[in-house]
């Protein structure tokens, strides 16, 4: 599993935007998971040496009530759940009360810390933090999270020691990795026993898995897959009575260890915010996505209608996901879900020939061409595949460099038509064919060039 970095400290000392940092996020994408996860932001991070999971929290302060308190309940969790945890101080205004709180905190928890000093930009890397060596933590790394500055060399050593997950050993190579993810009490687990069948039992995890998740092979309709669940697989009887945990590290480990997910919404309630983040990270993370619209059975038949227009509105930007309705309980839809897993997974994983891809593209410009720029207009000459699950196609071609996000979508939108890539998102790169001459002195004079078109000629002519 992905490990978990932990972001703590005063408030106003610069986690956040660490965080955006970190995660290459700007502030109205963040994750941020109201409610249940108060003031704590999820994301996969992108800097660093392996691929991890950064948590940013609410800052610490002593004697906290009200608000404050709720703030550092979910900060100790997200500690308790982290492998690294960076403690960031602000070196411009020292050591300050709230800092010595927060680093006695940290060592009553004994997790491993790294002192972060931050805001340190124009200064002396090696004096910038000395004051915060009597905290009792060590070394601290200077950086400025508002610059970039020293922030990759913080990741290499926060990260020293993990390597990057192969695939996971729990699961055959040749079987669909399934996660269930969503809000508690939506029915996972009822989806999940179903799936399963009736009268199974899962006594314990596979050896070797960690932070509780649990790969149960099973198989439908002739394909073989394996199943990820974070809370365990409950007996039937029980799965009514038990009051379903929710951690949003364990679904986004699960997301990441998976090739598609089916992401469980209950009937009754309106699409949350929460949901729409986490199916979000999901497809940021490039997960094949199917959404179960579970309790489907108790819906009047009015009401419908109704719903299925709020799924429309509240998650636009996934729609590539194809959305089903069940009951669990019942197995209404069921059969229908699994098999769109399946489809999912054949387009993630799907094969697209360069010159197929090419006559896609040609006809998508003839079509739709790309926008001028300074009067010229942009030239995309030839589409490859870069990469699957999910599916990645390069566009090469001059100024790509100014291609609008909204004709990036146009061509995901056609290339997933054209080549049937419901259920997964499609990632659209560009790249530019740069004049390898560009910038350089012709090496051939005019009367050079003259003098070798003559000679050409008269070796054509000798030739006959």
């Amino acid at each position: 599993m992905l490990p978990v970095i932990a972001l703590v400290g005063r408030p106003n000392v610069g986690k956040s935007t660490l965080f955006n940092v970190l995660t290459g996020t700007r502030d109205a994408l963040v994750a941020d998971m109201p409610g249940l996860t108060r003031d704590r932001k999820y994301g996969f991070g992108k800097i660093g040496p392996v691929p991890y999971l950064v948590v940013d929290t609410g800052g610490l302060v002593a004697g906290a009530e009200g608000i404050e308190a709720l703030m550092a309940r979910q900060t100790l969790r997200a500690i308790e759940e982290a492998d690294r945890v960076l403690f960031l101080v602000d070196v411009r205004e020292g050591l300050t009360p709230s800092d010595s709180h927060v680093a006695q905190t940290l060592r009553k928890l004994g997790k491993q810390v790294i002192l972060v000093a931050n805001k340190a930009e124009g200064l002396d890397a090696a004096t910038a933090g000395a004051e915060f060596y009597q905290l009792g933590l060590g070394e601290p790394q200077a950086i400025s999270s508002a610059h970039g500055d020293g922030v990759r060399a913080l990741m290499e050593r926060v990260l020293e020691g993990f390597e990057a997950p192969p695939v996971d050993e729990a699961a055959p190579a040749d079987d669909i990795r399934v996660a269930v993810i969503g809000r508690p009490n939506v029915g996972k687990s009822t989806l999940i026993n179903r799936l399963l069948g009736e009268d199974r039992v899962i006594a314990s995890d596979v050896p070797g898995t960690t932070r509780d998740a649990v790969f149960v092979p099973f198989e439908r309709e002739g394909r073989k897959y394996t199943l990820i669940d974070t809370a365990g697989v409950r007996r039937r009887a029980r799965v009514e009575e038990a009051i379903e945990k929710f951690s949003v590290i364990k679904a986004l480990q699960a997301v990441d260890s998976a090739h598609v997910v089916i992401g469980v919404i209950d009937a009754h309630d309106t699409v949350a915010e929460q949901d729409a983040s986490l199916f979000g990270m999901v497809a940021e993370r490039g997960r094949a996505l199917i959404i179960a619209v579970n309790k489907w059975d108790n819906i009047p038949a009015d009401k419908r209608d109704e719903i299925r227009t709020g799924l429309d509105l509240r998650l636009p930007f996934l729609e590539f996901a194809p959305i089903h309705f069940i009951s669990a309980l019942h197995g209404t839809g069921v059969g229908e879900l699994i098999r769109a897993v399946g489809h999912a997974y054949d387009a993630a994983m799907r094969e697209m020939p360069t010159p197929e891809l090419t006559r896609v593209l040609e006809t998508a410009i003839q079509q739709h061409q790309p926008p001028l720029v300074r009067g010229r207009r942009i030239k995309l000459r030839y589409a490859h595949q870069g990469g699957r699950n999910p599916p990645i196609i390069v566009v090469h071609g001059n100024q790509v460099e100014h291609v609008p996000d909204g004709y990036r979508r146009y061509l995901a939108n056609v290339f997933r038509k054209n080549f049937r890539l419901e259920g997964t998102p499609v990632r659209v790169e560009f790249r530019s064919d740069e004049n390898p001459f560009k910038g350089k002195r012709n090496p051939l004079t005019p009367r050079q060039r003259r003098r070798r078109q003559r000679l050409m000629r008269r070796v054509k002519k000798a030739r006959g």
